[in-house]
């Protein structure tokens, strides 16, 4: 990629195209559990490098509003959450959920101001744990699409939340990179005889497989697109593949192949152009793993590996990540305590936004070069004023996408696998060799 691709791809503050296309899709604010109390302390929250503040009014209702308030611009983050609304300190100027001024401290009652003064409130839902906004056209909300965990009630899902110091593209480029997870994360994704599948215990994922380097496979979607990376087992690898089968979900979401016990989602939130919210999502129906486990298991524990309220790392680029180097000697890979800061190590040390020209791809980037190009030309659709990627009606029912796990008979097709009646009525033929094989050629 040039210089002035890479930033297409990027960059979203602004009218940056890229910010533009994903105005068009519900985002994340924050999870549940930041706003629970009504009346409590007002959230900062910044998207897209927008900044709103969020809060759970007297009757429970959430709202998001500019974070700051339309007299004198002082920010409402520090304002009183009373009696139904948020209260400016500085001249006690007081919005609702809905950014409608219920009262001007500052201004005579008969003052013509008092019955037409707003200030911006962001349309929200709250779902599967996360209150969701909309920042696009208030004229054209598209409705609300719920994320696949939510087919899981609310205590069986696990979410940790943690910030990244660089741009968006780098931290989604991690989560479908399928090779890297054989390296990087091998002393928590260790290789086991004794395992048909991925294999959770309460410190590691055991894996059937020791292949480092995966056949990857791409089929795009309406959404996104699927690709499989493709692995020999240990045991039995002329008749079967150990697949894992990942979904990107456009704009920033990646369904990542499950284990035993939880499915796992990520959502890599873009703040601004250099700092994104990285949120991992456990979730099950029926089993899954508590929000401690799950905090304590990635190294994400608020107060003791990541600030409250901003969820800075306390491992980080200035202290190293506290890597362990005679804890490598002994045997552990990167020293470097928890999967989300392993990846935090190498996604930051790219720099704030990594520069794609450099880069060497080689036949295991497959989905990189995808998601390269699919995005690439989102955001130019976008720039033209075209509709943004997964935004077109009809569009594939969100609740129903579900990555893959597993062992499969050799000469079955991986594209049949998980896919929804609606999707395959809705999209048609899927297997597309013809366009996996032009991938295979670019990369090459």
């Amino acid at each position: 990629m040039t210089p002035e691709q890479n930033d297409l791809l990027c960059r979203v503050e602004g009218e940056a195209p890229m910010g533009k296309l994903m105005r068009q899709h519900w985002l994340p604010a924050c999870m549940i559990e930041d706003v629970a109390e009504p009346d409590g302390t007002p959230l900062r929250v910044r998207l897209l490098g927008e900044n709103m503040v969020v809060f759970r009014n007297t009757e429970g209702r959430i709202g998001a509003l500019d974070e700051l308030c339309p007299h004198r611009r002082a920010s409402l983050a520090f304002g009183r959450n009373e009696e139904c609304g948020l209260r400016c300190l500085y001249h006690g100027w007081k919005f609702d959920v809905d950014g409608n001024a219920v009262d001007m401290s500052s201004e005579p009652v008969d003052a013509k101001l008092r019955g037409t003064m707003k200030t911006k409130a962001y349309p929200v839902v709250e779902s599967a744990g996360f209150v969701w906004v909309w920042m696009g056209d208030p004229e054209n909300v598209i409705p609300f699409s719920p994320p696949n965990w939510s087919a899981a009630p609310a205590e069986k899902i696990s979410i940790v939340k943690m910030h990244g110091g660089c741009n968006w593209a780098q931290v989604l480029e991690g989560s479908i990179d399928s090779a890297h997870s054989s390296s990087l994360h091998s002393s928590n994704m260790p290789t086991a005889t004794e395992v048909s599948g991925s294999t959770a215990t309460d410190t590691a994922w055991l894996r059937p497989s020791a292949d480092k380097a995966p056949k990857i496979e791409v089929q795009k979607t309406p959404f996104g697109f699927r690709y499989a990376a493709i692995r020999k087992p240990i045991i039995d690898a002329d008749k079967q593949d150990y697949v894992r089968m990942t979904l990107f979900q456009a704009p920033f979401t990646v369904h990542i192949p499950s284990n035993d016990q939880y499915h796992l989602s990520q959502m890599l939130v873009p703040i601004d152009d250099v700092n994104t919210m990285f949120y991992w999502i456990a979730w099950h129906p029926t089993k899954g793993i508590s929000q401690d486990a799950w905090r304590k298991f990635c190294g994400a524990e608020i107060g003791k590996d990541v600030e409250p309220v901003t969820f800075k790392k306390r491992r980080n680029a200035e202290n190293n990540y506290l890597q362990d180097r005679a804890l490598m000697k002994a045997g552990d890979f990167t020293g470097i305590y928890g999967i989300p800061c392993q990846d935090m190590a190498m996604w930051e040390s790219m720099g704030p936004i990594a520069d794609r020209s450099e880069d060497l791809l080689g036949s295991s980037d497959k989905a990189i070069f995808t998601f390269r190009t699919q995005m690439y030309r989102a955001a130019q659709a976008v720039q033209k004023g075209e509709p943004a990627l997964g935004a077109v009606e009809p569009r594939v029912p969100l609740a129903k996408l579900m990555s893959f796990e597993g062992m499969v008979p050799k000469g079955d097709d991986w594209r049949l696998i998980n896919v929804s009646e609606e999707e395959r009525r809705l999209t048609g033929v899927f297997a597309d060799k013809e366009e996996v094989e032009d991938l295979a050629d670019a990369v090459s």
